[in-house]
């Protein structure tokens, strides 16, 4: 077993994300023991797992505790570890709205028809919607029409775009985007959904046409970050 964590853990590591479908990651799935020795070997690094059965890939983030010791606090606190800049969490928080948000309300819708309530707390091997949610890619140009001069303007639209695909949160094909294997992992639907829903990005959204998913029950505890943070 020691084996097979080391080169999982090293794995996420070095990918930053690996399928969930991949032998070592559908283990740490469904077998209750192997789970657990790779939730305490990451814990000792400050690292915890991330994954949802609606994701197609797993990845690993910092432990919430560990989040004023890596980023700092007050006026020197940084957004992320990726090197994003303001404007780019601004451009992904607006992508992951337009493509995860509705994409979430009809996985859920799917699975409540199903009669498929997840309640195995290590959930299947498969996602949800079992590969065969694709949500369609939004035009780069009708984003750019919404939100490109709030978000700096051509240049650095094109340039926050291009970082985003380089680190796996979108990626880029005939002027279109589409999610990449970190937007439903690196940002925690269930603390961020409530607030654009119900804030003035959800209102933006609602005027553009684009249809958001209904909000789940918030738990009280307000997230200071939206991007969850890998290796």
């Amino acid at each position: 077993m020691d084996q097979a964590l080391n080169i999982l853990v090293a794995r996420l590591l070095a990918h930053r994300f690996i399928p969930r479908r991949d032998p070592l990651a559908r283990r740490a799935l469904i077998d209750e023991s192997f789970r657990e020795h790779l939730e305490h070997r990451l814990a000792e690094c400050g690292l915890q797992l991330l994954e949802n059965p609606y994701a197609e890939y797993i990845a690993i983030g910092l432990k919430p505790e560990m989040e004023d010791w890596v980023f700092g606090e007050g006026e020197n606190w940084l957004s992320n570890n990726m090197g994003l800049p303001r404007d780019a969490i601004a451009l992904l928080v607006v992508i992951w709205a337009l493509i995860i948000l509705p994409k979430r309300e009809r996985q859920i819708a799917r699975a409540a028809s199903a009669g498929d309530t997840q309640s195995d707390m290590f959930g299947e091997q498969k996602p949800i919607a079992h590969g065969e949610e694709m949500a369609p890619g939004v035009p780069e140009d009708a984003i750019y029409a919404d939100f490109g001069k709030k978000l700096g303007g051509k240049t650095r639209f094109s340039a926050n775009l291009g970082q985003l695909a380089k680190l796996g949160f979108v990626v880029r094909r005939n002027k279109l985007i589409f999610e990449g294997p970190l937007l439903d992992l690196m940002i925690d639907y269930a603390r961020l959904a409530p607030r654009i829903i119900e804030g003035a990005l959800g209102e933006v959204l609602k005027l553009s046409g684009t249809r958001i998913a209904a909000a789940p029950e918030a738990d009280g505890e307000e997230a200071d970050e939206a991007v969850e943070l890998g290796d």
